[in-house]
Protein backbone atom coordinates (compact mmCIF):
# COMPACT_ATOMS: atom_id res chain seq x y z
CA UNK A 1 0.00 0.00 0.00
CA UNK A 2 1.41 3.37 -1.03
CA UNK A 3 1.47 6.57 1.03
CA UNK A 4 0.38 9.64 -0.93
CA UNK A 5 0.39 13.33 -0.01
CA UNK A 6 -1.80 15.94 -1.76
CA UNK A 7 -0.68 19.59 -1.53
CA UNK A 8 -3.44 21.76 -2.99
CA UNK A 9 -5.38 24.73 -1.64
CA UNK A 10 -8.59 23.58 -3.32
CA UNK A 11 -10.40 21.44 -0.72
CA UNK A 12 -12.67 19.91 -3.36
CA UNK A 13 -9.70 18.79 -5.46
CA UNK A 14 -8.09 17.23 -2.39
CA UNK A 15 -11.27 15.35 -1.47
CA UNK A 16 -11.68 14.07 -5.04
CA UNK A 17 -8.11 12.76 -5.17
CA UNK A 18 -8.42 11.29 -1.66
CA UNK A 19 -11.54 9.38 -2.75
CA UNK A 20 -9.72 8.11 -5.85
CA UNK A 21 -6.73 7.00 -3.77
CA UNK A 22 -8.94 5.20 -1.25
CA UNK A 23 -10.66 3.25 -4.05
CA UNK A 24 -7.28 2.04 -5.31
CA UNK A 25 -6.29 0.74 -1.87
CA UNK A 26 -3.70 3.37 -0.96
CA UNK A 27 -3.38 5.76 1.97
CA UNK A 28 -3.54 9.56 1.60
CA UNK A 29 -3.32 12.82 3.52
CA UNK A 30 -3.89 16.41 2.35
CA UNK A 31 -2.22 19.78 3.01
CA UNK A 32 -3.75 23.06 1.87
CA UNK A 33 -0.58 25.18 1.75
CA UNK A 34 3.15 24.76 1.18
CA UNK A 35 4.17 25.19 4.81
CA UNK A 36 1.91 22.37 5.99
CA UNK A 37 2.82 20.21 3.00
CA UNK A 38 6.57 20.60 3.54
CA UNK A 39 6.13 19.85 7.23
CA UNK A 40 4.26 16.62 6.42
CA UNK A 41 6.73 15.50 3.75
CA UNK A 42 9.62 15.93 6.21
CA UNK A 43 7.83 14.03 8.98
CA UNK A 44 6.60 11.04 6.93
CA UNK A 45 8.04 8.93 4.11
CA UNK A 46 5.67 9.31 1.16
CA UNK A 47 5.79 7.33 -2.08
CA UNK A 48 3.98 9.96 -4.16
CA UNK A 49 3.10 13.65 -3.83
CA UNK A 50 0.48 15.57 -5.80
CA UNK A 51 1.83 19.14 -5.82
CA UNK A 52 -0.17 22.16 -6.97
CA UNK A 53 1.68 25.07 -8.61
CA UNK A 54 -0.40 28.03 -7.39
CA UNK A 55 -0.56 27.89 -3.61
CA UNK A 56 -1.37 30.68 -1.11
CA UNK A 57 2.19 30.83 0.22
CA UNK A 58 4.26 30.18 -2.89
CA UNK A 59 4.84 28.46 -6.22
CA UNK A 60 4.93 24.67 -5.97
CA UNK A 61 7.62 24.43 -8.66
CA UNK A 62 10.05 26.33 -6.43
CA UNK A 63 9.76 23.55 -3.84
CA UNK A 64 9.73 20.57 -6.23
CA UNK A 65 13.34 19.60 -5.52
CA UNK A 66 12.85 19.94 -1.76
CA UNK A 67 9.87 17.59 -1.91
CA UNK A 68 11.76 15.08 -4.08
CA UNK A 69 14.76 15.16 -1.74
CA UNK A 70 12.71 14.47 1.42
CA UNK A 71 13.43 11.22 3.28
CA UNK A 72 11.00 9.09 1.28
CA UNK A 73 12.30 10.40 -2.09
CA UNK A 74 8.72 10.44 -3.44
CA UNK A 75 7.67 10.76 -7.05
CA UNK A 76 5.89 14.06 -7.74
CA UNK A 77 2.89 14.74 -9.97
CA UNK A 78 2.46 18.46 -10.62
CA UNK A 79 -1.08 19.90 -10.69
CA UNK A 80 -2.08 23.16 -12.37
CA UNK A 81 -5.35 24.88 -13.09
CA UNK A 82 -4.38 25.92 -16.61
CA UNK A 83 -2.44 24.56 -19.56
CA UNK A 84 1.11 25.86 -19.21
CA UNK A 85 3.67 24.39 -21.62
CA UNK A 86 6.59 26.27 -20.05
CA UNK A 87 5.50 25.22 -16.56
CA UNK A 88 5.39 21.64 -17.78
CA UNK A 89 8.94 22.00 -19.11
CA UNK A 90 10.23 23.34 -15.79
CA UNK A 91 8.41 20.57 -13.90
CA UNK A 92 9.85 17.79 -16.05
CA UNK A 93 13.33 19.33 -15.97
CA UNK A 94 13.00 19.37 -12.18
CA UNK A 95 12.28 15.64 -12.12
CA UNK A 96 8.47 15.58 -11.81
CA UNK A 97 6.84 12.31 -12.79
CA UNK A 98 3.91 13.94 -14.59
CA UNK A 99 2.17 17.29 -15.18
CA UNK A 100 -1.64 17.23 -14.98
CA UNK A 101 -4.06 20.05 -15.80
CA UNK A 102 -7.06 20.37 -13.47
CA UNK A 103 -9.61 19.02 -13.89
CA UNK A 104 -8.12 15.78 -15.23
CA UNK A 105 -10.21 12.72 -15.95
CA UNK A 106 -10.35 9.97 -13.34
CA UNK A 107 -8.82 7.58 -15.86
CA UNK A 108 -5.86 9.86 -16.58
CA UNK A 109 -5.18 10.58 -12.91
CA UNK A 110 -5.49 6.91 -11.94
CA UNK A 111 -3.13 5.83 -14.72
CA UNK A 112 -0.52 8.45 -13.83
CA UNK A 113 -0.73 7.59 -10.12
CA UNK A 114 -0.45 3.83 -10.73
CA UNK A 115 2.56 4.18 -13.02
CA UNK A 116 4.31 6.58 -10.65
CA UNK A 117 3.87 4.18 -7.72
CA UNK A 118 5.08 1.22 -9.81
CA UNK A 119 8.14 3.19 -10.85
CA UNK A 120 8.82 4.21 -7.25
CA UNK A 121 8.66 0.61 -6.01
CA UNK A 122 10.92 -0.58 -8.83
CA UNK A 123 13.40 2.22 -8.10
CA UNK A 124 13.52 1.29 -4.42
CA UNK A 125 14.09 -2.39 -5.24
CA UNK A 126 16.94 -1.50 -7.58
CA UNK A 127 18.51 0.73 -4.93
CA UNK A 128 18.46 -2.16 -2.49
CA UNK A 129 19.95 -4.61 -4.98
CA UNK A 130 22.65 -2.37 -6.49
CA UNK A 131 25.34 -0.81 -4.28
CA UNK A 132 27.10 1.91 -6.22
CA UNK A 133 30.85 2.31 -5.83
CA UNK A 134 31.21 6.07 -5.29
CA UNK A 135 34.64 5.92 -3.65
CA UNK A 136 36.07 8.75 -5.74
CA UNK A 137 33.01 11.03 -5.70
CA UNK A 138 32.72 13.26 -2.66
CA UNK A 139 29.71 15.30 -1.57
CA UNK A 140 26.49 15.09 0.39
CA UNK A 141 24.78 18.27 -0.78
CA UNK A 142 21.28 18.02 -2.18
CA UNK A 143 22.57 19.23 -5.54
CA UNK A 144 25.22 16.53 -6.00
CA UNK A 145 23.11 13.75 -4.45
CA UNK A 146 20.58 14.36 -7.21
CA UNK A 147 23.25 13.20 -9.67
CA UNK A 148 23.80 9.89 -7.86
CA UNK A 149 20.39 8.54 -8.91
CA UNK A 150 21.23 9.31 -12.53
CA UNK A 151 24.63 7.61 -12.15
CA UNK A 152 22.87 4.51 -10.81
CA UNK A 153 20.37 4.63 -13.67
CA UNK A 154 23.15 5.01 -16.25
CA UNK A 155 25.26 2.27 -14.65
CA UNK A 156 22.43 -0.23 -14.90
CA UNK A 157 21.88 0.34 -18.61
CA UNK A 158 23.88 0.48 -21.83
CA UNK A 159 22.33 3.73 -23.06
CA UNK A 160 24.40 6.66 -24.34
CA UNK A 161 25.08 9.30 -21.68
CA UNK A 162 25.78 13.04 -21.94
CA UNK A 163 27.47 14.63 -18.90
CA UNK A 164 27.14 18.40 -18.88
CA UNK A 165 28.76 20.90 -16.53
CA UNK A 166 31.26 23.73 -16.15
CA UNK A 167 34.99 23.13 -16.45
CA UNK A 168 36.36 21.42 -13.35
CA UNK A 169 33.09 19.91 -12.08
CA UNK A 170 34.33 16.32 -12.52
CA UNK A 171 32.70 15.19 -15.78
CA UNK A 172 35.36 12.58 -16.58
CA UNK A 173 35.25 11.29 -12.98
CA UNK A 174 31.48 10.76 -13.24
CA UNK A 175 31.89 9.08 -16.64
CA UNK A 176 34.51 6.73 -15.20
CA UNK A 177 32.28 6.00 -12.19
CA UNK A 178 29.44 5.00 -14.53
CA UNK A 179 31.83 2.70 -16.40
CA UNK A 180 33.18 1.12 -13.20
CA UNK A 181 29.66 0.39 -11.95
CA UNK A 182 28.47 -1.05 -15.27
CA UNK A 183 28.68 -4.56 -16.70
CA UNK A 184 31.56 -3.30 -18.89
CA UNK A 185 33.81 -2.47 -15.94
CA UNK A 186 36.25 -5.27 -16.74
CA UNK A 187 37.07 -3.74 -20.14
CA UNK A 188 38.70 -0.54 -21.38
CA UNK A 189 37.61 3.01 -20.59
CA UNK A 190 38.94 4.85 -23.64
CA UNK A 191 39.17 8.66 -23.63
CA UNK A 192 38.88 10.66 -26.87
CA UNK A 193 39.97 14.30 -26.63
CA UNK A 194 37.57 15.82 -29.16
CA UNK A 195 39.36 19.20 -29.10
CA UNK A 196 42.46 17.58 -30.57
CA UNK A 197 40.69 15.71 -33.39
CA UNK A 198 41.51 17.12 -36.83
CA UNK A 199 39.83 16.25 -40.11
CA UNK A 200 43.08 14.85 -41.51
CA UNK A 201 43.86 12.53 -38.59
CA UNK A 202 40.40 11.69 -37.25
CA UNK A 203 39.97 8.46 -39.19
CA UNK A 204 43.42 7.18 -38.25
CA UNK A 205 42.96 8.19 -34.59
CA UNK A 206 39.49 6.72 -34.18
CA UNK A 207 39.55 3.79 -36.60
CA UNK A 208 43.25 2.95 -36.90
CA UNK A 209 45.20 2.29 -40.11
CA UNK A 210 47.11 -0.36 -42.04
CA UNK A 211 50.80 -0.14 -42.68
CA UNK A 212 51.57 1.84 -45.85
CA UNK A 213 48.07 3.30 -46.15
CA UNK A 214 49.54 6.83 -46.16
CA UNK A 215 52.90 8.54 -45.82
CA UNK A 216 54.28 7.90 -42.37
CA UNK A 217 52.13 4.82 -41.69
CA UNK A 218 55.09 2.53 -41.01
CA UNK A 219 53.10 -0.04 -39.01
CA UNK A 220 49.55 -1.16 -38.37
CA UNK A 221 47.86 0.97 -35.71
CA UNK A 222 44.77 0.15 -33.68
CA UNK A 223 42.31 3.04 -33.32
CA UNK A 224 40.50 4.22 -30.20
CA UNK A 225 37.14 2.77 -31.26
CA UNK A 226 38.40 -0.84 -31.56
CA UNK A 227 40.23 -0.35 -28.24
CA UNK A 228 36.85 0.43 -26.66
CA UNK A 229 35.26 -2.83 -27.86
CA UNK A 230 33.22 -4.36 -25.00
CA UNK A 231 34.13 -1.29 -22.92
CA UNK A 232 33.31 2.43 -22.81
CA UNK A 233 34.23 5.18 -25.27
CA UNK A 234 34.39 8.58 -23.55
CA UNK A 235 34.17 11.64 -25.81
CA UNK A 236 35.69 14.44 -23.73
CA UNK A 237 34.48 17.96 -24.67
CA UNK A 238 32.31 16.67 -27.50
CA UNK A 239 31.23 20.25 -28.20
CA UNK A 240 34.69 20.91 -29.64
CA UNK A 241 34.35 18.19 -32.28
CA UNK A 242 34.55 19.70 -35.81
CA UNK A 243 31.39 19.40 -37.93
CA UNK A 244 33.09 17.19 -40.52
CA UNK A 245 34.21 14.83 -37.74
CA UNK A 246 30.69 14.80 -36.29
CA UNK A 247 29.39 13.52 -39.62
CA UNK A 248 31.98 10.73 -39.71
CA UNK A 249 31.31 9.71 -36.15
CA UNK A 250 27.51 9.70 -36.47
CA UNK A 251 27.52 6.67 -38.75
CA UNK A 252 29.91 4.82 -36.43
CA UNK A 253 27.59 5.56 -33.53
CA UNK A 254 24.53 4.35 -35.43
CA UNK A 255 26.04 1.17 -36.86
CA UNK A 256 28.84 0.46 -34.35
CA UNK A 257 31.06 -0.33 -37.35
CA UNK A 258 34.29 1.27 -38.57
CA UNK A 259 36.83 0.84 -41.37
CA UNK A 260 40.55 1.39 -40.64
CA UNK A 261 42.40 3.57 -43.14
CA UNK A 262 43.75 1.39 -45.95
CA UNK A 263 41.42 -1.52 -45.09
CA UNK A 264 38.77 -2.73 -47.58
CA UNK A 265 36.33 -4.20 -45.07
CA UNK A 266 34.44 -3.02 -41.99
CA UNK A 267 34.75 -4.23 -38.42
CA UNK A 268 32.38 -4.06 -35.46
CA UNK A 269 33.06 -2.49 -32.08
CA UNK A 270 30.61 -3.06 -29.23
CA UNK A 271 31.33 0.10 -27.23
CA UNK A 272 29.18 2.07 -24.81
CA UNK A 273 29.27 5.84 -25.40
CA UNK A 274 29.59 8.54 -22.74
CA UNK A 275 30.14 12.14 -23.87
CA UNK A 276 30.89 15.27 -21.86
CA UNK A 277 30.87 18.99 -22.54
CA UNK A 278 30.89 22.36 -20.80
CA UNK A 279 29.01 23.97 -23.70
CA UNK A 280 25.29 24.43 -24.45
CA UNK A 281 24.86 21.95 -27.29
CA UNK A 282 21.26 23.01 -27.98
CA UNK A 283 22.43 26.58 -28.58
CA UNK A 284 25.22 25.25 -30.81
CA UNK A 285 22.64 23.28 -32.82
CA UNK A 286 20.62 26.49 -33.27
CA UNK A 287 23.75 28.23 -34.58
CA UNK A 288 24.59 25.35 -36.92
CA UNK A 289 27.75 24.45 -34.98
CA UNK A 290 26.62 21.00 -33.83
CA UNK A 291 24.59 18.33 -35.59
CA UNK A 292 21.11 17.87 -34.15
CA UNK A 293 20.97 14.19 -35.11
CA UNK A 294 24.23 13.59 -33.23
CA UNK A 295 22.90 15.41 -30.15
CA UNK A 296 19.83 13.16 -30.15
CA UNK A 297 22.08 10.11 -30.27
CA UNK A 298 24.44 11.03 -27.44
CA UNK A 299 21.97 12.24 -24.78
CA UNK A 300 19.74 9.25 -24.09
CA UNK A 301 20.59 9.90 -20.43
CA UNK A 302 21.55 13.47 -19.49
CA UNK A 303 23.46 14.26 -16.29
CA UNK A 304 24.06 17.89 -15.31
CA UNK A 305 26.81 18.43 -12.73
CA UNK A 306 26.21 21.53 -10.57
CA UNK A 307 29.07 24.02 -10.11
CA UNK A 308 30.83 24.00 -6.74
CA UNK A 309 29.32 27.38 -5.75
CA UNK A 310 25.87 25.71 -5.78
CA UNK A 311 26.92 22.66 -3.75
CA UNK A 312 26.17 23.97 -0.28
CA UNK A 313 28.22 22.26 2.41
CA UNK A 314 30.46 20.20 0.12
CA UNK A 315 33.60 22.37 0.32
CA UNK A 316 34.65 21.08 3.75
CA UNK A 317 34.11 17.46 2.78
CA UNK A 318 36.02 17.87 -0.49
CA UNK A 319 38.88 19.64 1.28
CA UNK A 320 39.16 16.99 3.99
CA UNK A 321 39.10 14.23 1.38
CA UNK A 322 41.84 15.89 -0.67
CA UNK A 323 44.03 16.55 2.36
CA UNK A 324 43.88 12.85 3.25
CA UNK A 325 44.81 11.95 -0.31
CA UNK A 326 47.70 14.45 -0.37
CA UNK A 327 49.11 13.09 2.91
CA UNK A 328 49.25 9.63 1.35
CA UNK A 329 50.71 10.99 -1.89
CA UNK A 330 53.49 12.95 -0.16
CA UNK A 331 54.08 10.31 2.52
CA UNK A 332 53.61 12.67 5.46
CA UNK A 333 51.42 12.53 8.61
CA UNK A 334 47.81 13.65 8.14
CA UNK A 335 47.18 17.41 8.13
CA UNK A 336 44.04 19.21 9.27
CA UNK A 337 42.62 22.55 8.17
CA UNK A 338 41.90 25.35 10.62
CA UNK A 339 38.57 27.17 10.86
CA UNK A 340 39.99 30.33 9.25
CA UNK A 341 41.19 28.21 6.31
CA UNK A 342 37.66 26.91 5.73
CA UNK A 343 36.26 30.41 6.14
CA UNK A 344 38.26 31.60 3.15
CA UNK A 345 37.26 28.63 1.02
CA UNK A 346 33.57 28.99 1.82
CA UNK A 347 33.54 32.68 0.89
CA UNK A 348 34.98 32.16 -2.60
CA UNK A 349 32.88 31.46 -5.69
CA UNK A 350 35.27 28.90 -7.30
CA UNK A 351 35.00 29.65 -11.05
CA UNK A 352 37.28 26.66 -11.67
CA UNK A 353 35.10 24.41 -9.48
CA UNK A 354 36.44 21.25 -7.80
CA UNK A 355 39.59 21.19 -9.92
CA UNK A 356 40.50 24.71 -8.77
CA UNK A 357 39.67 23.86 -5.14
CA UNK A 358 41.98 20.85 -5.21
CA UNK A 359 44.80 22.92 -6.75
CA UNK A 360 44.43 25.64 -4.09
CA UNK A 361 44.34 23.06 -1.29
CA UNK A 362 47.49 21.37 -2.62
CA UNK A 363 49.31 24.72 -2.81
CA UNK A 364 48.41 25.38 0.85
CA UNK A 365 49.39 21.80 1.78
CA UNK A 366 52.87 22.30 0.30
CA UNK A 367 53.19 25.81 1.78
CA UNK A 368 52.45 24.45 5.28
CA UNK A 369 55.72 22.48 5.19
CA UNK A 370 56.18 20.12 8.12
CA UNK A 371 53.29 21.61 10.09
CA UNK A 372 50.25 19.51 10.93
CA UNK A 373 47.71 22.31 10.54
CA UNK A 374 46.91 24.37 7.45
CA UNK A 375 45.95 27.99 8.12
CA UNK A 376 44.56 30.76 5.94
CA UNK A 377 48.13 32.19 5.92
CA UNK A 378 49.13 29.25 3.72
CA UNK A 379 46.68 30.33 1.01
CA UNK A 380 47.48 32.70 -1.84
CA UNK A 381 47.38 36.44 -1.20
CA UNK A 382 44.46 36.83 -3.63
CA UNK A 383 42.13 34.67 -1.56
CA UNK A 384 43.27 36.17 1.74
CA UNK A 385 42.66 39.71 0.45
CA UNK A 386 39.17 38.68 -0.64
CA UNK A 387 38.45 37.35 2.85
CA UNK A 388 39.70 40.55 4.50
CA UNK A 389 37.47 42.69 2.29
CA UNK A 390 34.55 40.36 2.90
CA UNK A 391 34.91 40.74 6.67
CA UNK A 392 35.19 44.52 6.37
CA UNK A 393 32.05 44.58 4.24
CA UNK A 394 30.17 42.56 6.89
CA UNK A 395 31.17 45.10 9.53
CA UNK A 396 29.97 47.94 7.31
CA UNK A 397 33.41 49.53 6.79
CA UNK A 398 33.69 48.86 3.08
CA UNK A 399 31.33 49.06 0.13
CA UNK A 400 30.26 46.14 -2.05
CA UNK A 401 32.28 47.52 -4.99
CA UNK A 402 35.51 47.06 -3.02
CA UNK A 403 34.75 43.43 -2.26
CA UNK A 404 34.85 42.36 -5.90
CA UNK A 405 38.09 40.40 -6.48
CA UNK A 406 38.49 41.68 -10.04
CA UNK A 407 36.82 44.20 -12.35
CA UNK A 408 33.63 43.27 -14.17
CA UNK A 409 34.50 41.75 -17.54
CA UNK A 410 31.21 42.31 -19.33
CA UNK A 411 30.92 45.96 -20.37
CA UNK A 412 27.52 47.63 -20.50
CA UNK A 413 26.49 49.28 -23.78
CA UNK A 414 26.64 53.06 -24.20
CA UNK A 415 22.86 53.19 -24.01
CA UNK A 416 22.89 51.59 -20.57
CA UNK A 417 25.82 53.79 -19.47
CA UNK A 418 23.69 56.85 -20.17
CA UNK A 419 21.24 55.55 -17.58
CA UNK A 420 23.99 55.58 -14.96
CA UNK A 421 23.86 51.81 -14.37
CA UNK A 422 26.59 50.16 -12.36
CA UNK A 423 26.64 46.37 -12.09
CA UNK A 424 27.75 46.29 -8.47
CA UNK A 425 25.32 48.96 -7.27
CA UNK A 426 22.44 47.34 -9.16
CA UNK A 427 22.88 44.05 -7.37
CA UNK A 428 23.63 45.73 -4.05
CA UNK A 429 20.33 47.60 -4.32
CA UNK A 430 18.52 44.44 -5.46
CA UNK A 431 19.79 42.46 -2.49
CA UNK A 432 18.95 45.34 -0.13
CA UNK A 433 15.39 45.36 -1.45
CA UNK A 434 14.97 41.65 -0.85
CA UNK A 435 16.68 41.50 2.53
CA UNK A 436 14.14 43.52 4.46
CA UNK A 437 13.93 43.51 8.24
CA UNK A 438 12.01 40.21 8.16
CA UNK A 439 14.14 37.75 6.19
CA UNK A 440 12.26 35.53 3.73
CA UNK A 441 12.86 31.74 3.57
CA UNK A 442 15.92 30.83 1.47
CA UNK A 443 13.82 29.30 -1.32
CA UNK A 444 11.75 32.46 -1.65
CA UNK A 445 14.89 34.62 -1.57
CA UNK A 446 16.40 32.56 -4.41
CA UNK A 447 13.27 33.00 -6.48
CA UNK A 448 13.24 36.77 -5.88
CA UNK A 449 16.94 37.04 -6.73
CA UNK A 450 16.36 34.98 -9.88
CA UNK A 451 13.64 37.39 -10.97
CA UNK A 452 15.88 40.42 -10.31
CA UNK A 453 18.66 38.80 -12.35
CA UNK A 454 16.35 38.16 -15.32
CA UNK A 455 15.00 41.70 -15.22
CA UNK A 456 18.54 43.10 -15.21
CA UNK A 457 19.52 40.83 -18.12
CA UNK A 458 16.64 42.15 -20.20
CA UNK A 459 17.40 45.75 -19.25
CA UNK A 460 21.05 45.52 -20.23
CA UNK A 461 20.66 43.44 -23.40
CA UNK A 462 17.14 44.22 -24.63
CA UNK A 463 16.46 42.42 -27.91
CA UNK A 464 19.85 40.66 -27.93
CA UNK A 465 18.63 37.14 -27.21
CA UNK A 466 21.86 35.45 -28.29
CA UNK A 467 23.87 37.63 -25.88
CA UNK A 468 21.41 36.98 -23.04
CA UNK A 469 21.62 33.20 -23.54
CA UNK A 470 25.41 33.32 -23.71
CA UNK A 471 25.77 35.36 -20.50
CA UNK A 472 23.14 33.45 -18.50
CA UNK A 473 24.08 29.98 -19.72
CA UNK A 474 20.40 29.16 -20.23
CA UNK A 475 18.86 27.36 -23.17
CA UNK A 476 16.35 29.37 -25.18
CA UNK A 477 13.37 27.32 -23.97
CA UNK A 478 14.47 27.44 -20.32
CA UNK A 479 15.00 31.22 -20.51
CA UNK A 480 11.48 31.85 -21.82
CA UNK A 481 10.04 29.40 -19.30
CA UNK A 482 11.68 31.35 -16.47
CA UNK A 483 10.32 34.63 -17.84
CA UNK A 484 6.84 33.14 -17.85
CA UNK A 485 7.30 31.70 -14.36
CA UNK A 486 8.14 35.13 -12.94
CA UNK A 487 5.59 37.02 -15.07
CA UNK A 488 8.26 39.06 -16.89
CA UNK A 489 7.42 40.45 -20.32
CA UNK A 490 10.36 40.37 -22.69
Amino acid sequence: MGKILIIDDDVQVCETIESLIARTGHESVSAYNLRDGLSKVQATDFDLVFLDISLPDGNGLDYLQQVKDSSGNPEVIILTGKGDADGAELAIQGGAWDFLVKPSSVKQMTLSMRRALEFHIEKQNKAQCVALNLDNIVGKSTEIKGCYDLVAHASGSDANVLVNGETGTGKELFAQTIHENSKRSGNNFVVVDCASLTETLVESTLFGHKRGSFTGAQADRKGLIPLADKGTLFLDEVGEMPLAVQKSFLRVLQERTYRPVGENREFKSDFRLIAATNRDLEAMVARGEFRQDLLYRIQTIHIYLPPLREREGDIRELTSYHLTRLSAQYGVPPKVASSDFYEVLENYDWPGNVRQLFNIVEQAFVASGSGNTIYAMHLSDNLRIKLAKYNLKKSGNISLEDVQPEPVRESVSEKKDSLGLNQNSVFENAVSEILTEELPPLKIFKGMAEKKYLEELLLRHEGETATILKISGLSRSHFYALLKKHGIND
